[in-house]
């Protein structure tokens, strides 16, 4: 815990989310659906990943991928 909130700012829990946020992205920007993007990037469902990339990215899904 300390190692990383003295590496990268913040504890491992977030890091965690940071690093699955940027696999969806990644996988919405080439082209896949958003429930299929939910699903392989590890959200339990579209409204999961919905609401994590609101808290953590401030913008829908929609305008973070455009």
């Amino acid at each position: 815990q300390r190692k990383c909130r003295s590496t990268f700012g913040y504890g491992p829990k977030t890091l965690a989310r940071i690093l699955r946020l940027q696999t969806a992205v990644a996988l919405a920007r080439s082209g896949r659906p958003f429930a299929d993007v939910s699903v392989s990037a590890g959200y339990a469902d579209q409204a999961h990943l919905s609401r994590d990339v609101k808290a953590l990215a401030g913008v829908p899904l929609r305008e973070l991928v455009a």
